[in-house]
């Protein structure tokens, strides 16, 4: 069999982006290109009757300049909403709107380009606190991501409060970075790191996990929902088994916060990360929510400006959470990156996190029922029932063929966007007997159509590596 392999090119699609209410639209330019309204439409966020069938995905994928281009010469279907999502006009115009209009360091000055700046990055925290429903926004500190968030608190709680023998439980299925900073505090504290491993379904043994919770305990490390297997944990149960032996609760929200309602005071854990670029936001940006009175008695995590109460040559002292001049915000922040993401809490907020989660429950059952039925593949994670409910995402393999191989004549021949490796989560791929797996996770902006697109790409990409036996 002949095939012919096209080299990557790029061509920005007309994405009919004239918004038919918002009349707005109609003159908005940005650059070359027209994009559409900044907020989602009336439609999608009040649930108009009269969009009849159209989905949420359709009504909101206007708002997502991104989307509308050729790769290689298809149409692009991005499924790596794991990995990062895609950015609104709304946080686009943001961002450029700071860097245009009131571009200045927080906190330091009393101009009014200072002002400004500082009132509306602090407005983000207090947009981050209320998305969760955190008690209050001093509750909530800004990191570069959910990785330095976690780090934070092994460094800043754990060395100070883990003894030697004392007991971290985690579970096989997390992120290398909720594994590796617990390593390496182990090490230095002689705290011995507990794991769960899977059920025969694939999901985290929950009641071994409930077994293993003793009076040694000191803290639980667990994900929300598991970006290889799409499975969901019970938090507020686990939170509970926890806090009746003294333990504290670190929850991994990265793939939980962006597609559901998540209540930080219903849940009562102790600390929460989550990630802006995979809700909407821009990169290098996320955050670190821990109750009040842990976060009133961590030390400092990084020295520096912004963080200091006086400074003397012999010695320093530190603001005193919760403050807005956080001791854990050391230095310039992401401003830009921080009003960007309260922009893009807005913009979900606008359509509501219930309506995302229940679109996405719907997609995420097509995405598996599809791929499942695809002679060869074999879907990692539990099969979704009315009790089990399946994360809008993917992990797979096809026999015989690697994972890497399917995801680059994914993109090559179809212009089709997954993700290949070990996805941060090499103990888990080892427990699964794999070194890899192929991933398409998907978000509110994706439609029936792109799943479809996906597979028909894929029975291809299968045929393909099948006519060389």
């Amino acid at each position: 069999m002949e095939s012919v392999l096209k080299f990557p090119s790029f061509k920005f699609l007309n994405p009919n982006p004239i918004c038919p209410i918002c009349p707005i639209c109609r003159s908005a330019r940005l650059g070359f290109r027209r994009f559409s309204c900044s907020a989602p439409s009336s439609a999608a966020v009040e649930g108009d009757s009269s969009v009849g069938s159209v989905s949420l995905g359709h009504l909101t994928r206007p708002d997502f300049p991104i989307l509308h281009q050729e790769v290689n010469g298809s149409k692009l279907v991005y499924l790596d909403n794991a990995a990062t999502s895609q950015k609104p006009t709304v946080v686009l115009k943001a961002l450029q709107n700071y860097y245009e209009a009131y571009n200045s360091n927080v906190h330091r000055g009393i101009h009014y380009l200072s002002a400004k700046a500082t009132d509306e990055y602090e407005l983000a925290r207090k947009k981050v606190a209320g998305f969760i429903n955190a008690s209050d926004s001093r509750e909530i500190i800004f990191t570069r991501n959910a990785t330095e968030a976690i780090n934070l608190v092994s460094y800043s709680w754990g060395l100070s409060n883990l003894r030697p023998e004392d007991e971290i439980v985690l579970t096989v299925a997390e992120h290398h970075s909720a594994i590796v900073p617990w390593q390496l505090v182990a090490q230095k504290t002689g705290a011995i790191l507990k794991f769960i491993s899977l059920t025969k379904d694939e999901v985290p043994d929950i009641e071994k996990l409930k077994e293993m919770i003793t009076r040694k305990t000191k803290l639980l490390v667990v994900h929300h929902i598991s970006n290889v297997l799409a499975s969901v944990l019970p938090i507020y149960d686990i939170v509970h088994w926890a806090h009746a032996v003294g333990a504290k609760v670190l929850v991994d929200a990265c793939q939980s916060v962006p597609h559901m309602v998540v209540d930080v005071q219903r849940l009562d854990a102790d600390f929460l990360v989550a990630s802006s670029h995979k809700m909407c936001g821009p990169t290098g940006i996320g955050f670190l929510y821990g109750k009040s009175d842990l976060l009133f008695t961590m030390p400092p995590f990084l020295g520096g400006g912004e963080m200091i109460s006086d400074v003397f040559l012999d010695h320093s002292t530190f603001a005193e959470p919760p403050s807005r001049h956080s001791r854990f915000e050391a230095g310039t922040p992401a401003i830009g990156e921080a009003i960007g993401l309260g922009a893009a809490i807005d913009y979900l907020s606008a359509i509501g996190m219930q309506k995302i989660h229940d679109y996405e429950v719907d997609l995420a059952n097509y995405l598996y029922e599809s791929l499942h039925s695809v002679a060869g593949v074999r879907v990692y994670g539990p099969a979704p029932s009315q009790t089990v409910f399946r994360a809008a995402l993917c992990s797979f393999n096809v026999e015989n063929i690697h994972p890497t191989d399917i995801a680059t004549f994914l993109d090559q021949q179809h212009g089709v966007a997954i993700r290949s490796g070990h996805h941060c989560a090499q103990p888990l791929h080892r427990w699964l007997g794999v070194s890899a797996s192929a991933r398409a996770s998907l978000h509110f902006y994706n439609t029936k159509e792109d799943v479809d697109a996906f597979i028909h790409a894929l029975l291809d990409t299968i045929n393909f590596f099948s006519s060389f036996k």
